[in-house]
């Protein structure tokens, strides 16, 4: 499961983060160090994620990645390979896949909009199997799993040749910006590994054992750190601007997109930013050009395509759009790109293409999922009313035939017919119809006394052979 999620986890977590190649480089050779001494030999990989949200996370069989936004708040390489050695502690020692025994994960899934007002809002997107890689970020370890972790994790520093005292000292700033409430790291790093007084005091007592010394490592860290700190302002200049376009502050967001390409322009996310603002103002072309020069940059990024396809989709240049679309679900399947695509397959009347599409979608709740579950209702309704309104019949306690049904459309119906079976009171069996007059609103139930009398106990079946939406 780690590794059939690992790749979609990163794009809905902000894809790679690939303008600093040689920081990667570096954290993945401080991983392998701390890897190599680990007790489970696993295949561990390490990735830096192009995301502000300080956060770290692994996936069993020691998939491993960090943000952006965690890394430019430490202070030295030991305090890295705390970070990176807690990770493959949770991994090694199986903590994920325990809390799926449990069935801890989260159920459901919230679709979100086809703009992102961060970049840990892709996630929101994910539909079918990716839908999975958000339920494994969204595991809370318990306390006895960050204790197992924290000591672990310190064990293999100090092996590493590592100062343990860089866990402390991680410890004690964590513990100091949860008390803080700092809102960033709140939806981030404690909201799966949450900092406490118990876990500061247990490391302290680690690191006393360990014993003193080993490598702080402030220097190669701040040479690794000196690239991606320098282009700091323009990433805060960015989220500054996500901000702002989630608040539907587009003058404000366009002028912190600017800011931040004036500051850093090889960003592809900054050239995002400004195709998006371009959608909501329905500027197709001028958003084609921006996420052109987004993908010119990182073309690996589902975003992007799935944005650009967007904007053809409502310049009708539905070729060029589907080509993008499918693009973008090969990176990260998600609601809005099936949507899109369901929406061009009915047009062009591939009707099953279009309910393919649209079933991958109503399975999830939010404003997609509900206009797939509309979409199929209205495809299917006229040639399958029973998959949409279920029904029933029998004794309504009064020696009475009752039938009724339910609309389980998200949408009013009408001209409802059951056809239904029962015993009369000759010991006959029976088939008849039912209209139900009127319209039928969503999740409503409905009722018919026919007038009919069944016989003593007999069973009834029922089943919807015609309906239709209103408009």
């Amino acid at each position: 499961m780690g590794a059939q999620n690992y790749a979609p986890m990163q794009q809905s977590q902000g894809g790679s983060y690939d303008t600093d190649p040689a920081l990667s480089e570096y954290v993945r050779s401080v991983g392998n160090r701390l890897a190599a001494v680990s007790d489970a030999k696993l295949p561990y990989e390490f990735t830096v994620l192009n995301n502000s949200v300080p956060n770290a996370w692994a996936l069993p069989g020691g998939k491993i990645a960090i943000n952006r936004g965690l890394l430019v708040e430490l202070k030295s390489e030991a305090e890295l390979a705390a970070v990176l050695g807690h990770e493959i502690v949770h991994a090694a020692a199986r903590h994920t896949a325990q809390q799926m025994s449990k069935g801890m994960l989260l159920q459901g899934l919230v679709i979100g909009t086809s703009i992102a007002t961060s970049d840990s809002d892709y996630g929101n997107m994910a539909v079918g199997g990716a839908s999975v890689a958000a339920q494994l970020l969204s595991t809370k370890y318990g306390r006895s799993a960050e204790l197992e972790s924290d000591k672990y994790g310190m064990r293999y520093m100090a092996k590493a040749g590592y100062d343990p005292q860089g866990a402390v000292a991680l410890q004690e700033t964590f513990l100091r910006l949860s008390e803080g409430r700092n809102q960033d790291w709140l939806s981030g790093l404690f909201a799966s590994h949450p900092p406490s007084r118990e876990r500061l005091t247990e490391n302290q007592k680690t690191a006393a054992k360990l014993g003193a010394g080993g490598k702080l490592g402030v220097e190669s860290f701040n040479a690794a750190l000196k690239k991606t700190l320098a282009v700091k302002p323009a990433y805060d200049a960015y989220d500054a601007g996500r901000k702002a376009l989630s608040d539907k502050k587009t003058d404000e967001a366009l002028v912190l997109a600017n800011k931040a390409l004036d500051l850093f322009p090889e960003e592809a996310n900054f050239h995002s930013l400004r195709g998006d603002l371009r959608l909501v103002d329905k500027q197709y072309s001028m958003a084609i050009t921006n996420f052109d020069r987004a993908i010119s940059r990182r073309s690996s990024f589902f975003y992007y395509h799935l944005q650009r396809g967007i904007a053809k989709k409502e310049l009708g240049q539905t070729d060029g759009a589907v080509v993008d679309l499918e693009r973008s679900l090969t990176l990260l399947p998600t609601a809005p790109a099936h949507f899109a695509l369901g929406k061009i397959s009915q047009d062009r009347g591939a009707i099953d293409e279009a309910i393919k599409h649209y079933k991958a979608v109503a399975q999830s709740s939010g404003p997609y999922g509900d206009a797939a579950k509309t979409e199929l209702a209205r495809l299917e309704l006229p040639t399958n009313p029973s998959a949409y309104i279920a029904s029933a019949c029998g004794d309504d306690g009064s020696g009475q035939v009752m039938v009724q049904v339910r609309n389980d459309t998200p949408v009013s119906v009408k001209g409802v017919i059951v056809q239904f079976q029962y015993v009369d009171a000759g010991g006959t069996q029976r088939q008849r119809t039912q209209n139900f007059s009127g319209q039928i609103a969503p999740g409503k139930v409905a009722s018919v006394k026919t007038g009919l009398t069944p016989s003593p106990g007999s069973q009834c079946a029922a089943a919807v052979i015609a309906a239709e939406m209103v408009d």
